[in-house]
């Protein structure tokens, strides 16, 4: 038996010579192809490191001193907003989405981090311009925000000819020409208007996307289907047994894309929402809505916690194995519960 074992891998190395040639240039070959992809190796688990959190009052203030301007209502948004989207581009390994050669071509969990991470971008970019920059429903859109919004609202996975980088950075370019603007004291064109119902019109929107993800993220243990269910429900018979629909169940191999991309979208808002406390400060006191600005923030940052396990473990609920799905999904809830009673409270009177 061992000698049939080390016949079979002196023919594999038989082989390998035959396929690169006996001479130095194909040692050499492939000398360079295996660095090659031990390097990709390592850069690839560099990359796949989330970026940490950075203090947004302390960015803030750095960023008025530098432009030596006072951090007028909307300053810290806005600067958030640029700060979340040069973070996804100069990250280590910079943007990975639409990498085409390795290692970023093999990384799964950091383009869907990104993509979580873009998708904050792009609602709260819609919400400064359709909303927050305007005073009423006939005033003009801001002519920065026109531009920067559809520009992060571009292909996520285009490589080149435009690549997606460069647009990007023309959105990002567009929110620094409107920052410049609005806290100009000489260019009165450039607004942001911290009122309760622009607020509340961006988290009605915010609360369904964090109810996506925390369904998606419940059923990766399995859930019975609400619309079989309730399809199945026989209204002329109320005491009839009640049918449950079918089990819907995450795929186990988009397990951890979901997880991701509820861990990017959970980063970006932590930010926004520490911009959004300081911005809308006056009205959330006088709504009495900080408290529920507070816990979304706590939620937020639970779900930044240190991932210690090199994989996304899928155990059953009460099982003895963890389910990082379900605790992802338990601060994205309480999360969500959070903003639905603050957007409660600035809708009233």
């Amino acid at each position: 038996m061992p000698g049939r074992i080390r016949q079979y891998f002196s023919d594999r190395k038989d082989d390998v010579r035959d396929y690169t040639g006996c001479g130095v240039v194909g040692k050499f070959i492939l000398a360079v192809v295996v660095v090659y992809l031990l390097v990709a190796i390592v850069l690839g688990m560099i990359w796949s490191s989330e970026p940490d959190v950075f203090s947004v009052r302390e960015h803030t203030r750095t960023v008025a001193d530098e432009m030596q301007r006072e951090p007028v209502a909307g300053f810290a948004t806005t600067v958030t907003m640029i700060r979340v989207a040069e973070t996804l581009l100069d990250k280590p390994g910079g943007y990975v989405s639409n990498d085409i050669f390795p290692p970023g071509l093999w990384l799964d969990n950091m383009p869907n981090w990104e993509y979580g991470v873009l998708v904050q971008l792009r609602d709260l970019s819609r919400a400064m311009r359709k909303d927050i920059s305007r005073s009423q429903s006939q005033s003009a859109e801001d002519p920065d925000l026109t531009i920067a919004e559809p520009q992060f609202h571009f292909d996520s996975g285009s490589w080149a000819i435009p690549s997606t980088e460069a647009e990007y950075r023309r959105g990002i370019q567009a929110l620094r020409s409107y920052l410049d603007r609005l806290s100009r004291p000489d260019q009165p064109n450039a607004q942001f208007f911290a009122r309760a119902d622009n607020l509340a019109n961006w988290l009605a929107d915010l609360e369904t996307r964090l109810g996506s993800l925390s369904r998606t993220l419940g059923e990766s243990v399995g859930k019975a289907s609400v619309s079989d269910a309730v399809s199945n429900v026989n209204p002329g018979d109320p005491l009839s047994e009640d049918v449950m629909g079918e089990e819907v169940k995450t795929s186990w191999t988009k397990i951890d894309d979901v997880f991701y991309e509820a861990r990017g979208s959970a980063w970006a808002l932590l930010h926004i929402f520490r911009a959004i406390e300081v911005d809308f400060r006056k009205v959330l006191n006088d709504k009495n809505a900080l408290a529920s600005a507070k816990q979304i923030i706590i939620e937020l940052e639970g779900a930044q916690g240190e991932m210690w396990s090199p994989v996304i473990l899928n155990g059953s609920g009460f099982g003895v194995l963890a389910n990082h799905s379900l605790t992802m999904a338990a601060y994205l809830s309480r999360a969500s519960a959070a903003i639905s009673d603050m957007r409660d409270l600035l809708t009233r009177g």
